[in-house]
């Protein structure tokens, strides 16, 4: 039992220096290999054309995205 009681507490301490190094630093969460764009994947499948879903989220984030820029307010 106190081999369990070691083991979470240096868990602990490990969690909480994490937590204090970044609160400290006051930077962004990120990635550190660069995502799949840097193994030269472009995307996250490798299919010739997109899905019917897909294609149904990309036309409406376009409609979104011209009718934000055409509005007046």
């Amino acid at each position: 039992m106190s081999v369990f009681l070691i083991t979470f507490a240096v868990f602990i301490l490990v969690i909480a220096g994490m937590s204090i190094g970044y609160i400290v630093q006051q930077k962004t969460i990120s990635g550190s290999c660069g995502g799949l764009g840097a193994i030269g994947i472009e995307k996250e499948c490798d299919c010739p054309e997109p899905c019917d879903a897909r294609k149904k989220r990309e036309a409406r984030a376009e409609k979104t995205r011209e009718w934000k820029k055409n509005q007046i307010i």
